[in-house]
């Protein structure tokens, strides 16, 4: 093995069945070495062919190709009103018949390259086998933020070029997005003899890889129609189809066929409306729509669609009614009912700009002049379901896991090898010192960047240490829970209230500090992640270091890039009281972003949530969190035998309303009826098919869409080719941004 664990072409017996695995020597395994968890000694194999050659011509072909190709794809996608997330999954299969048809085509004959000795390499050593295709995987999902599918920070650059309209330069906009991913990475690459070696840290999310790696690559006994096959026909038709949602029939995005019925009621608009009020009977027939912001509902287990159902309703069915019809709380009627605009107190958009000074900054007088800062009910309620999220979250893990959490953390210290972490030992380890170098570089290199750049990202060299000393105290304990349970606590509110508290008038300088503080702990995660998948597919780690750290580096550079030049080509882009109705560039997650940067940066939480402002009471929320779980724990206790109590998952039902802004009840309908039919019907009636053609479906619907949805932008987008008819006027629903309070006038509002 060479100091990077270079694999050579496997000998005659790997070479003749290369997808064959073998444990140790004698083939022997221990009973006592198996894993304590069942669900990982049910889908990950107790074998290793540690012969197979992973660092192939095809395993940086297409690593680094599906890395780029992604990382444009997803940021391509961020900035439409149905942003589309394509997922490693979709990767693991579309590259597999890429990388047998290079099997297949490229020339096997051997040759030497200087330097490396009398080593020998080739184009072609062999089949395509199961860890070049993970490494493939790793590469291309190595840029993407846990849950957001590019980098985080780039995020700051939108809403500084397209919001604020100020100019950040590349270099400053680079240095940002890189160093809060690789920082994320240092941390990871410590943590892994605690979260990833011990057999209690399972980390559940990782078992779907493995079980569709394992489906992909080993044999097929039944004569079915091959997965490959059934893909490239779900492709076809997805990419097809989206021709008409995506061009030709775009209301088909958003059927809200209430609003077509009562065109002239405001209240049955706001009812009815799937993109800007409760959307009761909206639908969709657009894919993106469908996966949008909750990703793909087939790979989303049924107990998790049940808890975000539970969640739905109660926020947008009962809490939303009551406040804004039954109790017009904090003067809601005078506000649209669904909307992540910030407004004065007669109903008018705020005007940021107004209040923001020459040096980016609040401007006190021009604010006071405007008055407060008020926010719909919707958005209001959302904030509060957050505060109630993040203390949900600590108590129930402490409660229904606390014991659980404490037992497997000291395991993770003395407790025995398992098979997998026994078999991982015979490749070379990383050292540490290449991690504490990573972090001592990249910290050193955001200390240049606050310094000497701190005109364009406004947070101070101690902010940077602060956010530093956050992720130290909170990475371990929640990289714990999220290999123990499968949920990971989110800090970027408290990150936001922290130094908003601390420093406010400063937009920019809280986005930052909340991506330095909750982002690199995030990142940290899904490193750890896939450091979980490389353990259990047996990679060695010197390869994944590599292939980590190469297409975060790669995966931030594109995102820029794709940034830089939608920002600079689509005219008006994010703003979408400019843009045409039928315009998709109205950039949802960034609005919200940018709100963000306003509420808790800009203007600060003491003039919205504290004393000072008008949302006071939603501190509460923190305490209802809180004793939430207590309450569902005592049921437990009390009533044993009802096993239906501990499933009550408050952190995922109350943490439904997170994303609510940018998304909207119509992603939850459809993403609500699709998971219930594939993951409760299908999975109950159908187990084989769902077994067999799942998660391939998935990739496929997402791919097909992707691809006709940059096949139409730049055939047609790019040269403002646009259809017109009443099938592309957008939703119907003109009335649902209009306000119910009497005396309050908006243009294109019936006066009340």
């Amino acid at each position: 093995m060479g100091p990077l664990d270079i694999q050579t072409p496997p000998p005659s017996a790997a070479a003749a069945d290369p997808e064959k695995h073998f444990s140790t020597a004698d083939e022997y395994v221990d009973e006592e070495e198996l894993s304590p968890v069942e669900e990982v000694r049910l889908t990950v194999a107790n074998t290793d062919n540690p012969s197979l050659p992973i660092w192939t011509f095809r395993m940086w072909f297409l690593g680094l190709f599906s890395c780029a190709l992604l990382s444009f794809l997803n940021q391509f996608f961020a900035y439409r009103t149905e942003p589309l997330i394509i997922t490693q999954i979709t990767v693991q299969v579309a590259s597999l018949p890429v990388g047998r048809f290079m099997a297949s085509v490229l020339p096997e004959t051997k040759f030497r390259i200087p330097g490396f000795g009398s080593r020998t390499f080739s184009l072609n050593p062999g089949p395509f086998n199961m860890k070049e295709h993970v490494l493939i995987s790793i590469f291309a999902n190595a840029g993407c933020a846990f849950g957001s599918g590019s980098a985080y920070a780039v995020g700051i650059v939108s809403i500084i070029k397209a919001f604020y309209h100020r100019k950040i330069t590349f270099v400053a906009g680079w240095l940002l997005i890189t160093t809060t991913q690789v920082l994320g990475y240092g941390w990871a690459g410590l943590l892994r003899k605690y979260v990833v070696e011990p057999a209690h840290m399972w980390w559940p999310g990782t078992l779907v890889q493995v079980s569709l790696f394992r489906a992909l690559h080993e044999r097929e006994k039944e004569q079915r129609m091959s997965r490959a096959k059934f893909f490239l026909i779900a492709l076809v038709c997805s990419f097809s189809w989206y021709l008409f949602p995506g061009y030709l029939f775009t209301t088909l995005t958003n059927i809200s066929w209430v609003c077509w019925v009562f065109s002239k009621s405001v209240t049955a608009q706001q009812i009815g409306s799937g993109m800007r009020g409760l959307g009761v009977g909206a639908v969709t027939l657009d894919w993106a729509a469908v996966s949008s912001f909750l990703f793909s509902p087939l790979i989303s287990p049924f107990f998790s669609i049940v808890n975000i159902f539970a969640g739905y309703v109660l926020i947008v069915y009962i809490a939303i009614p009551v406040s804004y019809w039954g109790l017009d709380l904090y003067n809601a009627s005078r506000f649209p009912i669904f909307s992540s605009h910030l407004f004065t107190a007669v109903g008018q958009k705020y005007n940021i700009s107004a209040i923001v000074n020459d040096k980016f900054e609040i401007d006190q007088a021009t604010y006071a002049d405007q008055g407060q800062i008020h926010l719909s009910m919707f958005f209001a309620l959302t904030y509060g379901f957050g505060f109630a999220t993040i203390a949900s979250t600590l108590t129930h893990v402490l409660l229904f896991h606390g014991r659980d959490i404490y037992e497997r953390r000291h395991a993770s210290y003395r407790g025995k090898e398992d098979i997998h972490t026994r078999l991982m030992r015979r490749y070379k380890d990383i050292p540490s010192w290449w991690f504490y170098l990573l972090l001592a570089v990249t910290l050193a290199v955001s200390f240049v960047l606050c310094i000497f750049l701190n005109d364009q990202i406004q947070m101070p060299w101690w902010g940077l240490l602060f956010a530093g000393v956050m992720n130290f105290i909170f990475t371990l304990p929640i990289s714990i829970i999220t290999a123990t349970t499968n949920q990971t606590p989110g800090l970027n509110i408290i990150t936001e209230y922290v130094m908003g508290l601390i420093y406010p008038g400063r937009p920019i300088a809280n986005v930052c500090f909340k991506t330095y503080g909750y982002m690199n702990m995030a990142q940290a995660v899904s490193f750890l992640s896939d450091f979980k998948l490389g353990h259990y597919m047996k990679i060695p780690p010197r390869s994944m270091f590599l292939v980590q750290f190469i297409g975060t580096i790669l995966a931030a550079t594109v995102n820029l890039a794709v940034v830089v030049w939608l920002l600079d080509s689509i005219k008006n882009i994010c703003q979408d009281d400019l843009l045409p109705l039928d315009s998709p560039w109205t950039c949802p997650r960034d609005r919200v972003f940018f709100d963000a940067s306003v509420i808790w940066g800009l203007v600060g939480p003491k003039r919205i949530f504290g004393t000072l402002g008008n949302y006071a009471a939603m501190n509460w929320f923190f305490l209802g969190g809180a004793i939430g779980p207590v309450i569902v724990w005592l049921l437990h206790k009390t009533f044993p035998g009802q096993s239906w109590i501990p499933l009550i998952n408050l952190p995922v039902l109350l943490g439904s309303a997170g994303i609510m802004l940018p998304a909207t009840p119509l992603n939850y309908n459809a993403w609500i009826i699709v998971g219930t039919f594939f993951n409760f019907y299908i999975f109950r009636y159908r187990k084989q098919w769902w077994q067999r053609y799942n998660y391939v479906l998935s990739a496929a619907l997402d791919a097909g869409v992707a691809f006709m949805g940059v096949l139409l932008y730049f055939s047609l987008g790019l040269k403002d080719k646009n259809v017109s008819w009443w099938g592309t006027d957008g939703e119907h629903c003109p009335l649902a941004t209009c306000p119910t309070a009497k005396g309050i006038v908006v243009d294109g509002c019936p006066v009340t």
